[in-house]
């Protein structure tokens, strides 16, 4: 089920808590992508959070909101590029996507094969797409008084296993957000510090979500073609025996 779109915006803009995980995220996901220089970015969920970096050098920017959840106005002070829509059937043209950034859209959809559908559909040839899930193993996905704590959470291979279900090829997956999910004034004084010693960490340390980028997998074409061997060579390829001699 989705979160309401006015409690997401109210956690990650008018909380404390909520804007330290935006920063956690956006700054592993910028890590990861530095640059969107002359593409097309879309995020799908509540990604908004994570798109402003992309703003003054990408081709296009939409960010897409579905229905159960509701829709906000964004950016804020310039014209919006937030749009409502079904959450298995977007407004972009197939093949029209560069990067495209998918979080609280997933683990929180009745649909989830569905929505990984269209992501395949939207993604162009080169393109590339980020999954960000709640981590089973993370305690974000045990609090549901921030939004990871909804929705249904993934391991590292559940999510990458259904990604390649979809014909989507997982490249790097990373964690994120180490810190503890708690308003108290020494943890978000120590937030920066957690997400510096849980990324050397990784391996001991479960962070609260789960980042897997991933490629757009085509198969070959399998249609009629030329399937058979020449069974004769060409006569002009051919060596020809050395003609005799006429009878005089």
């Amino acid at each position: 089920m989705h979160l309401d779109v006015q409690d997401l915006r109210n956690f990650y803009y008018r909380s404390t808590l909520g804007r330290a995980a935006q920063k956690a995220v956006r700054d592993q996901l910028v890590a990861l992508w530095p640059e969107a220089k002359g593409q097309a970015v879309v995020g799908f969920g509540f990604a908004v959070p994570l798109l402003r970096p992309y703003l003054s050098e990408a081709r296009r920017v939409t960010a897409l909101m579905p229905g159960p959840q509701g829709v906000m106005p964004w950016p804020a002070g310039v014209p919006n590029l937030s749009v409502l829509c079904e959450e298995t059937m977007w407004p972009v043209e197939t093949g029209h996507v560069d990067r495209l950034i998918v979080m609280h859209g997933l683990e929180t959809s009745e649909q989830p094969s569905a929505v990984l559908d269209e992501c395949w559909r939207v993604l162009g040839p080169g393109g590339k797409a980020m999954f960000i899930v709640p981590n089973r193993a993370g305690l974000w996905s045990r609090n549901d008084s921030t939004p990871f704590g909804f929705g249904r959470p993934y391991t590292h291979s559940q999510l990458e296993t259904q990604l390649k279900l979809h014909h989507f090829m997982p490249e790097r997956t990373v964690t994120a957000l180490f810190q503890p999910p708690s308003q108290r004034r020494f943890w978000r004084k120590t937030g920066e510090m957690w997400e510096k010693m849980g990324a050397s960490m990784s391996m001991v340390v479960a962070g609260g979500v789960i980042m897997v980028e991933v490629s757009k997998r085509v198969h070959a074409p399998s249609g009629p073609g030329l399937k058979e061997a020449v069974r004769r060579p060409l006569s002009i390829l051919a060596p020809s025996p050395a003609a005799k001699p006429e009878p005089i």
